[in-house]
């Protein structure tokens, strides 16, 4: 378990419900928790989808990944026990309201389920060597990587409180920034090599998987990708919030990155 969720990453996730906290005024212990409960989630997924049954890749956050050093049916269940540990974590016997720790675990569970992430995957690997339209590849991709994307921007603003219009502007935000992070994945999969990604490059094209590049072409991607990062600041601008630093940095992150 500590073979894949610490050491290199990202962290945008609990990044996203740090800064939307922030932003809406909410409570610490609260929204440490949420974080690293959807970094869990986050990790029990890439543990999963890199098994031989699902993506089979060997190289995730730049060293092997789980199955290939431990094994497959260790990492299988060190998948399971992270995804368990995400709500536990999520439901401490005090320093959390009970009303809120019910709020935060269900957004994760949804955002992790039939209809988020893992839906998502269950159709991503239906759709290898099937050509997608915009409007299927969108949805798919909104539920296997931007959902989880989505609430963990919700879970922080749920540590807060604040104005209804508020809140429907920051998930608005983290719809963009989550459709946005997977058209990037999909443009830095046929443009990086495998040291800079820390993950195999060019495995959706091998695979014969629709992408973003693959369905819109390069150029029309990157377009793309930079309307979603517009669409991400103009939400947060309708949001009204004071303090939304943090979050206008992550949205250009996500669009700027390189792996």
């Amino acid at each position: 378990m500590r073979y894949a969720v610490l050491g290199a990453g990202k962290r945008l996730r609990p990044l996203l419900v740090l800064a939307a906290a922030e932003a809406a005024g909410g409570q610490g212990e609260a929204a440490m928790r949420a974080a690293c409960a959807v970094e869990l989630i986050h990790a029990y997924s890439l543990a999963h989808d890199d098994m031989p049954c699902m993506d089979n890749d060997v190289l995730r956050r730049g060293k092997p990944t789980l199955h290939v050093q431990y094994g497959e049916a260790r990492a299988m269940l060190a998948g399971d026990a992270m995804q368990a540990l995400a709500f536990d974590v999520l439901t401490p016997d005090v320093g959390v309201a009970p009303v809120l720790q019910a709020q935060l675990c269900k957004l994760l569970a949804r955002a992790s389920g039939y209809d988020g992430m893992a839906g998502g995957q269950a159709i991503d690997l239906a759709s290898i060597g099937k050509p997608l339209d915009e409007a299927s590849l969108r949805d798919m991709h909104r539920r296997k990587t931007g959902v989880l994307l989505q609430a963990s921007v919700l879970m922080g603003a749920a540590c807060g409180d604040i104005p209804a219009a508020a809140l429907a502007a920051l998930s608005r935000y983290g719809a963009a920034i989550g459709l946005a992070f997977q058209v990037v994945d999909d443009i830095l999969d046929v443009t990086q090599d495998s040291d800079v990604l820390g993950k195999t490059a060019g495995k959706d094209q091998d695979n014969n998987k629709p992408t973003y590049v693959s369905v819109l072409g390069l150029e029309p991607a990157r377009a793309y990708a930079l309307r979603l990062r517009d669409e991400a600041h103009q939400a947060l601008a309708a949001s009204a919030l004071a303090d939304t630093a943090w979050l206008s940095l992550l949205a250009d992150k996500v669009v700027e990155r390189d792996n």
